[in-house]
């Protein structure tokens, strides 16, 4: 009977070394096959943007309320955390797995725009795009633009091989698709920035997928038609300020009223000149310092050196990205890869526009900087769909059970 018993327990142990040696083994491949170097672009430009949030959210708030950098921070890097487990988990996730499930991402997007209808907050900037509970506030728009790219890539991909991606009828689906998107969020929430992020977003996924040049050209035509339909019934008078104030200064001739963020903004970026400004000389801080005008903070603390550098960082991350797109042999992972690029470039594009009063504040923020754990969750789990391709072009699948 003892004899027995050693053996059970000599056999426990053995099954113990080998499922250890099996998780090493497999651990070693993961980081082997997985984008490790994106992750670590990713991960310095989120270790920037808290050194960024923690000054920008030092001292004296609008109104003279003391502001509590401790507690952004903390959010901040509980967001990068989580969107680390994102990272490893979408990583693992095979592409194709999202791709076959596209009508149940589609669902869940209708899900979340209903929900936002019902539940959603303004929180005073008179888009309604957050839905808040038990102190926790999450960005529905966020979820829905990758959501978004992944039906589209499918939709596109099946238009391309099964069909002709150039013929009428091809064109008028993927138009009612992204319309059906663009109009929902801009009735439900009026988020415009969010709205912009994805017409960006369908344009360059088209232009990716084959979709012939003269095609956008009766596009943009059809678009300009239907401005005065859109600026007359569906944007709300704030909206239209907004747009036209960087290109019109009469609608704000004094800089404190619509473009009061914008002129506070320029401000702190020129304070910081060329390496940033010393410990105690920083601006006031204004409303979103530490969101959609990070870019600011950053200029007003590091300089001109600085913002070079959050430059240089996304533009490292896009061209990574647009690399693994464009290495792939399939136009379903490459359009997938270029709809995540597309989305960074539009953002940073647009939050930087903002921040230099070169384009409209629209509530756009700059990838993997702002603060915020909506969009750094999503960021996250953007890199990890795009190093989950590259995870997958070996034919071996990452499984603890082989």
């Amino acid at each position: 009977m003892i004899r027995k018993t050693g053996t059970n327990n000599n056999s426990m142990r053995l099954m113990q070394d080998d499922t250890r040696e099996k998780l090493k083994d497999h651990t070693k491949g993961f980081f082997k096959r997985a984008d490790i170097s994106l992750l670590i672009v990713a991960l310095i430009c989120s270790t920037y943007g808290v050194i960024a949030i923690y000054y920008a959210t030092t001292g004296m708030a609008a109104g003279g309320a003391l502001t509590n950098p401790a507690k952004f921070v903390g959010v901040q890097i509980g967001s990068i955390l989580l969107g680390l487990l994102t990272f490893f988990i979408f990583t693992i996730i095979d592409i194709d797995t999202l791709g076959d499930n596209w009508k149940i991402l589609h669902i869940l997007n209708i899900g979340l725009l209903v929900a936002l209808a019902v539940f959603g907050h303004d929180d005073g900037t008179g888009n309604k795009s957050w839905i808040r509970f038990a102190g926790i506030g999450i960005q529905p728009s966020e979820v829905i633009k990758i959501f978004y790219i992944i039906v589209a890539a499918k939709q596109m991909t099946y238009l391309k091989e099964y069909k002709d991606i150039n013929s009428f009828w091809s064109l008028v689906q993927m138009a009612m698709h992204f319309l059906a998107v663009f109009g929902a969020i801009m009735v439900v929430s009026s988020d415009l920035g969010s709205c912009v992020i994805i017409m960006l977003i369908f344009i360059l996924m088209m232009f990716m997928a084959g979709v012939k040049l003269h095609w956008f050209g009766i596009g943009f035509a059809a678009v300009a038609a239907a401005i005065p339909i859109l600026w007359t019934f569906f944007l709300k008078d704030y909206q239209k300020k907004r747009l036209i104030a960087p290109y019109n200064p009469s609608i704000d001739p004094d800089g404190y009223g619509i473009t009061w963020q914008t002129t506070q903004s320029k401000l702190t970026l020129a304070s910081g000149r060329l390496t940033g400004v010393e410990d105690g000389h920083r601006m006031t801080v204004f409303t979103g310092k530490h969101t959609d005008f990070i870019f600011a903070a950053i200029g007003e603390n590091f300089g001109m050196i600085g913002c070079l550098l959050v430059f240089l960082l996304l533009t490292i991350l896009i061209i990574h990205i647009i690399r693994i797109g464009m290495k792939s042999s399939r136009t379903f992972d490459m359009l997938v890869c270029m709809g995540i690029a597309s989305s960074m470039i539009a953002q940073t594009f647009v939050n930087i526009g903002m921040c230099l009063g070169v384009t409209p504040v629209i509530g756009i923020t700059l990838p993997f900087f702002s603060y915020g754990g909506s969009s750094m969750v999503t960021m996250f789990i953007a890199i990890g769909i795009v190093s989950g391709i590259k995870f997958k072009l070996k034919p071996e699948h990452f499984a603890l059970s082989a």
